[in-house]
């Protein structure tokens, strides 16, 4: 997901920086009451990347719970800081971002229909709007489900005294109408979460939005599409970008697809 959202970036003309350090929102640590923990990963971020705070670079994540960390618990921690407000503000989902620099992506020939999951975060704090414009733009002939949470919700599905109810929540809309969708619809979520729901509970592979959009690109320049394996897309896709290393976040043994990476357009120079 990080490698496809790169490329995607990169296509619409912006120049992409990855922190050398890995930074967490902390966004697990929430449903555990670790607070002070959290705070002090915030903290990291904020002093990490304060000189790109300050300069007004945005940044944009690919996690809707990671984002949603950056617009609700981080003013919440920090209320009197100048750099966490700037921070908040200048924080963008990837579909945020691309709407707001007026991209439009090519349309995605031989798909054209998608059944969409919104994450519970990106529906309550940042809305599904950008999502649709894309998804749109794009020539896709989508559904978005009324579909509530997908029942994974970090670690809450794999935890034994939660099964029940997390597999519950995902049988009510979404994992029937994923099973129901043919092979040729394609199934969207950007939430990490809930993608991984949808693979546990059924033969299918959700796609984050930009792993969709890439597809559309390559498609546009006659580029052989990334294999669904994650090795062979790594593989793949090094070639074109040498990434030292890219910045993950991992919380309760899972691995969050991201927040954390800094983008600007393509020229600027840093002072």
């Amino acid at each position: 997901t990080l490698l496809a959202a790169v490329e995607v970036l990169e296509a619409a003309g912006m120049r992409v920086v990855l922190p050398d350090v890995s930074l967490c929102c902390g966004r697990p640590l929430y449903d555990f009451g670790m607070l002070a923990l959290a705070q002090r990963l915030l903290r990291q971020i904020l002093d990490t990347l304060r000189p790109d705070i300050q300069a007004g670079v945005p940044v944009v994540g690919l996690e809707p719970s990671c984002v949603a960390v950056f617009r609700d618990e981080l003013l919440q921690l920090f209320p009197q800081d100048a750099d966490a407000q700037r921070l908040s503000a200048q924080t963008f989902l990837l579909s945020e971002y691309l709407t707001r620099v007026g991209y439009t992506p090519p349309k995605l020939q031989g798909a054209a229909r998608a059944v969409v999951h919104g994450h519970c975060h990106h529906k309550a704090v940042l809305g599904m709007g950008a999502e649709e414009r894309l998804l749109r733009a794009l020539g896709l002939d989508y559904t978005l489900l009324d579909s509530g949470c997908c029942g994974m919700a970090g670690a809450f599905g794999f935890e034994r005294d939660h099964y029940d109810v997390s597999i519950a929540c995902g049988e009510r809309v979404l994992l029937p109408a994923v099973r129901a969708a043919d092979a040729e619809t394609l199934i969207v979520s950007d939430g990490f979460s809930c993608r991984e729901q949808i693979a546990q509970t059924t033969d299918r592979r959700a796609l984050h939005l930009a792993e969709v959009l890439r597809a559309a690109h390559r498609q546009a320049a006659g580029l052989p599409p990334i294999a669904d394996d994650h090795e062979a897309a790594d593989k793949q896709a090094r070639p074109w970008r040498k990434v030292a290393a890219a910045t993950m976040l991992a919380g309760v043994g899972l691995v969050s697809a991201l927040a954390g990476l800094v983008w600007w357009r393509h020229g600027r120079r840093r002072d």
